[in-house]
């Protein structure tokens, strides 16, 4: 079984934007993850291609290896960080900011895919779990079969014997009940009879007036109370 190995080192970009691509290409045959990265609208996905072409490649050339490309698929492929570059940035008031430009190592390794290989893939892919959920089923309660369902007993009218008519045979109608007494409400003092007369109000006796005297008072003389002029 040939396997090809293409690693590339110190590649422009961040480790994270690398991983975004390299998650797409990851289990899928050479021809589609060719497809996948020409149509990525990834910067980092013409360094991947780059690599991933390496690698098919280097595949090639070890011995026992057919010409037949299709049977290679990626096995494994992942993007870890390399050295930062760091750098300052011209500021006001004379200070500097900081400029981290990262870079990271790619790595791909394709190796061919053994017999019945891709069934087994595709087969998988519609069954198996993933971001779709396709392989999530709901539980659902067991229904019997229908032969252990039991049928439903047809009960069969009875035949009337012979020499005994239909009212004879009719139950007799239940005498009535006699009905219960109504409870006799309780004595109720009687209501006093409203009149048409109001009551007269009381007579309030009035307040004695204190008496006047009959003496007018005395008068002053014209110098004053002791009469000095």
């Amino acid at each position: 079984m040939s396997e090809g190995r293409a690693t590339a080192r110190y590649v422009r970009t961040s480790a994270q934007k690398a991983k975004l691509v390299v998650d797409l290409i990851r289990g899928q045959d050479v021809n589609s993850a060719l497809a996948t990265l020409r149509f990525a609208r990834k910067g980092v996905a013409k360094d991947v291609e780059k690599v991933l072409r390496s690698a098919i490649a280097n595949a090639q050339q070890k011995e026992g290896a057919g010409d037949e490309v299709e049977r290679l698929y990626v096995r494994e492929c992942y993007a870890d960080q390399g050295p930062t570059l760091k750098r300052i940035r011209a500021a006001p008031m004379g200070r500097a900011f900081r400029v981290l430009k990262r870079t990271s190592h790619l790595t791909v390794i394709v190796e061919e895919r053994p017999e019945g290989g891709a069934a087994s893939r595709t087969r998988r892919r519609r069954g198996g779990t993933g971001s779709g959920g396709g392989g999530k089923r709901r539980r659902t309660a067991a229904v019997p079969a229908p032969e252990t369902i039991p049928e439903p007993e047809v009960l069969e009218p009875e035949a009337p014997q012979p020499g005994v008519s239909e009212t004879d045979t009719l139950p007799e109608p239940a005498e009535p009940e006699p009905e219960a007494p109504e409870p006799e409400a309780p004595d109720t003092p009687p209501e006093p009879e409203e009149s048409d007369q109001a009551p007269e109000p009381e007579e309030k006796p009035e307040p004695e007036k204190p008496e006047e005297p009959d003496e007018e008072p005395p008068t002053l003389p014209p110098g004053g109370i002791l009469g000095i002029r």
